[in-house]
């Protein structure tokens, strides 16, 4: 009941991401928005999730992971369903940054609760299947949301999440009993929290507006200062809200967390840059690009349950570490062949490359990030997944924003700017593959760890 009731809302949260994507010029149409409002409706979204990831992953462990997992899932199906009637554009902001916040209740404890109820032996398959419930939601939500917003209305794409999330709630008030509190009489850092969302939310939102040299990259500035400052408040703190010796004598948990870094990092902007390369540059259609970007979270869907077999045969870091070269692979082979005259299939072949490499990467990686503390620190490992994950983020828009204002300026894409396109595309390939080549030298150098209760992370089982 729980892996049933975590792959529902780990179905839930990216499909709502991705579906009202597509949602958006109707919606922007019919409420009267600009294109900032309609960035922001996306944007809101992600920062609080961003913000408020590990403040809940900690807060889980002390409070229950249950009890608030179940309130998350209120929160988000309730602003579902409140979306589905808002009359404006800034009601609609302001309900997906609550949102969002339900979701973040939701996703920094779903890796806690797995872990927590399933042996170290068995994590590996059952994140492998959650893993793949979310790659679900990534691929299925522009289709779903297209259809839905075609025949039905953008606001159906908010209430189609409704009837998911009561099934959810449902589910974990009645089949969740009797799960203990990681952390029970532990004291929560409130400080530390208000320190990390704060420099968090700068970050994000100067990597939104990169661009602009006045307004995003002090704010990123700023961000980077005040994590710096939130890490030596931990440090200090009698009951931090992340235990910084998590990073640094706890070299395995790091590594892996870094590695997870940059393979966010790597992996986030390509679905950015292929949509615009093949409508662009191959002169297909958004829908017929939608169809060939489809390609990738497909693959990433397909390789984690299998991923997630591999990893309790052998070593996780291996594992992963392949993952991860299979991206860099097909990362390195866009950026030499991004160009007008390559073969489509050859596009939709380093896609699948790069989705499957990912896909293969994070199961055994979340798997050895989960299995290397102690269950009282549950909660901190799921919202450090969830936090490098939204940094990762964060770092790759940030990349491409840069490069496209250096090599483009505030010019628009077009048939006169295609070679300084082609050339910023490029340029962004080679440096997403540098991240991956960083992440796959991290994720080598993190080796072999005897994880809490006697199970190695990578014992081969004959």
């Amino acid at each position: 009941m729980i892996l049933i009731t975590v792959c529902i809302a780990q179905f839930m949260a990216p499909f709502m991401l991705t579906s009202v994507g597509v949602a958006l010029p109707s919606l922007g149409r019919d409420l009267g928005a600009s294109a900032v409002q309609l960035g922001l409706v996306e944007q809101l979204y992600t920062v609080s999730l961003a913000m408020s990831m590990l403040t809940f992953g900690r807060f889980g462990d002390i409070a229950g992971q249950r009890g608030l997992f179940a309130i998350g899932l209120s929160i988000f199906t309730l602003l579902s369903l409140s979306l589905g009637f808002a009359t404006s554009i800034r009601m609609v902001m302001g309900f997906r940054f609550v949102q969002g916040v339900g979701a973040s209740m939701v996703l920094a404890g779903s890796m806690a609760l797995v872990a927590a109820a399933y042996p170290p032996e068995l994590r590996a398959r059952k994140i492998g299947l959650v893993s793949a419930c979310t790659y679900a939601g990534l691929s299925l939500g522009p289709v779903i949301g297209g259809y839905v917003t075609l025949h039905f209305g953008w606001r159906h794409v908010f209430l189609l999440a409704v009837p998911f999330g009561v099934a959810a709630i449902t589910m974990a008030l009645i089949g969740m009993k009797g799960i203990e509190k990681n952390a029970s009489g532990e004291k929560m850092d409130w400080k530390g929290s208000l320190m990390y969302a704060a420099s968090v939310g700068l970050v994000m939102t100067g990597a939104a507006h990169a661009k602009s040299a006045l307004f995003g990259w002090p704010l990123i500035a700023a961000g980077i200062v005040g994590l710096v400052v939130f890490i030596w408040m931990e440090s200090k703190s009698p009951s931090p809200l992340l235990d910084v010796t998590l990073l640094s004598r706890n070299r395995f948990f790091a590594l892996s967390c870094l590695a997870a870094l940059g393979n966010y990092a790597a992996t986030f902007g390509i679905v950015f840059l292929m949509s615009l390369f093949l409508q662009y540059a191959k002169g297909l259609s958004a829908r017929q690009a939608g169809f060939v970007l489809l390609m990738q979270p497909l693959m990433q869907f397909a390789a984690s349950p299998v991923a997630g077999r591999l990893a309790e045969r052998y070593d996780l870091a291996k594992v992963a570490t392949a993952g991860m070269l299979a991206s860099f692979a097909g990362l390195l082979l866009a950026a030499i062949t991004a160009g007008p005259q390559v073969p489509l299939g050859l596009v939709v072949l380093e896609l699948m490359l790069i989705g499957t490499g990912f896909g293969i990467f994070i199961t055994p990686n979340s798997t050895a990030i989960m299995g290397s503390v102690e269950r009282r620190q549950f909660g901190v490992a799921s919202g450090m997944i969830g936090a490098m994950r939204t940094l990762g983020m964060a770092a790759s828009l940030t990349a491409i924003s840069l490069i496209f204002s250096l090599f483009m300026g505030k010019h628009e894409i077009g048939p006169e700017t295609l070679p300084a396109f082609l050339l910023s595309m490029k340029t962004g390939l080679v440096v997403y593959a540098i991240f991956s080549s960083l992440g796959v030298i991290l994720s080598f150098g993190r080796g072999r760890k005897k994880l809490p209760g006697g199970a190695a992370p990578a014992t081969a089982r004959r």
